[in-house]
């Protein structure tokens, strides 16, 4: 899966920093006894409001202390139940027993000299996942991953070249963003979400709303749904759902090629998909939501950056209200596509502007860690551990 604007980015010689997170972690030097402790607690994230409340009434605690628990979390950034203070001390222990806010091992930061942080996590079951923040002046985005992996194939990505492991759950999602938003200092607040991070969002969808749900709310992350992107490969029933929710997320939809000889190509689920179907759900989604649409276009020298496939996206592209997303290919290592020429990046853009399609080339930020479109869990072998 693609990230979206200002995510994207090339690959670059730049040296790579590496620091630790100043959060608290299951360190590999604990005992035997102690992690079956840890894996007998449930993820507090993983919980609904009314399950929280329910374990609480049956604990005889008051309801509106739920929401002084998700208020120290996702306001006040608590990592541990200590810190909530103004809760009761029986009841501290007993979230102690009973629940983890966090349930990850954080392998790795590393850090761009621009300022963007790459995080490689580590599941409770072993699995890997990263996320990554990005400071471009007032704006603190995130781009977070919603799967192990990726089952879309898109032959020139590197986050689905092992395939898809599973669906990350609610709580895993949100801990990621809690993750990124502990790095802020406490006078900044995260500003923008895009689920581009590894997987296909709409492959997960109950899980992926179940957690921009909670982060768009005012007592969550507080994050308003326009602030909020959701990526896919293209997956129109998925589409149709998202659109029947009513909430105004924007939707980016990765299209890669005009035409559906070329698009199987290169996003083999295509074939059992189509290029009119996808346009046809992106149309309606912006028929409901009102929000305007956005299409990514991931140009591969010598594959679909040519002056025929410029026209054909004109075709496609120039009476709908969307703004296009080209991305010149960062390079993956072991896969056979190069960046485009300068020249054919100019024409391919002078072709698109002439014909009236509303275009962007994205700024290139984060590629001295692989925080790149398609980069995602390449080169994890270069990162070494805390």
């Amino acid at each position: 899966m693609l990230i979206s604007d200002k995510f994207c980015c090339s690959l670059s010689l730049s040296p790579t920093l590496y620091r630790p997170l100043n959060l608290p972690v299951i360190n590999s030097t604990d005992s035997t006894a102690n992690e079956s402790t840890l894996a007998s607690k449930k993820h507090l994230l993983d919980l609904s409001a009314s399950d929280l409340i329910a374990w609480l009434i049956e604990k005889g605690h008051a309801k509106f202390r739920g929401g002084q628990i998700l208020h120290w979390i996702f306001q006040r950034r608590a990592t541990e139940f200590s810190q909530m203070s103004d809760l009761p001390k029986l009841l501290r222990q007993e979230l102690e027993e009973a629940f983890q806010i966090y349930v990850t091992q954080s392998e790795a930061t590393v850090t761009s000299p621009d300022g963007t942080d790459k995080l490689l996590i580590k599941l409770r079951d072993g699995g890997e996942v990263e996320c990554v923040l990005l400071r471009d002046g007032t704006r603190r985005s995130i781009c977070v991953s919603s799967q192990v992996g990726c089952a879309m194939g898109c032959v020139f990505c590197a986050s689905g070249l092992d395939g898809v492991d599973r669906n990350l759950t609610k709580g895993e999602i949100l801990e990621q963003m809690l993750l990124l938003q502990n790095r802020l200092p406490d006078e900044e607040r995260l500003s923008h979400i895009v689920m581009m991070g590894m997987g296909e969002p709409l492959a997960n969808l109950d899980r992926v709303l179940g957690a921009l749900g909670i982060a768009s709310n005012p007592k969550g992350l507080g994050i308003s749904p326009r602030r909020i992107t959701i990526s896919t490969v293209g997956l129109p029933p998925a589409i149709d759902r998202l659109s029947s929710v009513g909430i105004p997320y924007n939707l980016a939809v990765s299209l890669h090629a005009p035409n559906d000889e070329l698009r199987s190509e290169l996003v083999p689920v295509n074939r059992k998909i189509g290029i009119d179907a996808v346009l046809g759900s992106a149309d309606r989604y912006f028929e409901t939501s009102g929000r305007r649409l956005t299409f990514e276009y991931v140009l591969l020298g010598g594959v679909n950056d040519s002056e025929h496939e410029a026209t054909q996206l004109v075709h496609l592209l120039r009476k709908r209200n969307v703004l296009l997303n080209v991305i010149p290919y960062n390079p993956v290592e072991g896969l056979p596509y190069s960046t485009p020429t300068k020249r054919s990046i100019a024409n391919f853009r002078q072709t698109l502007e002439s014909g009236g399609v509303n275009v962007k080339f994205r700024q290139r930020k984060g590629s001295e860690i692989d925080a790149a479109c398609g980069q995602l869990r390449r080169n994890r072998g270069s990162i070494s551990s805390n």
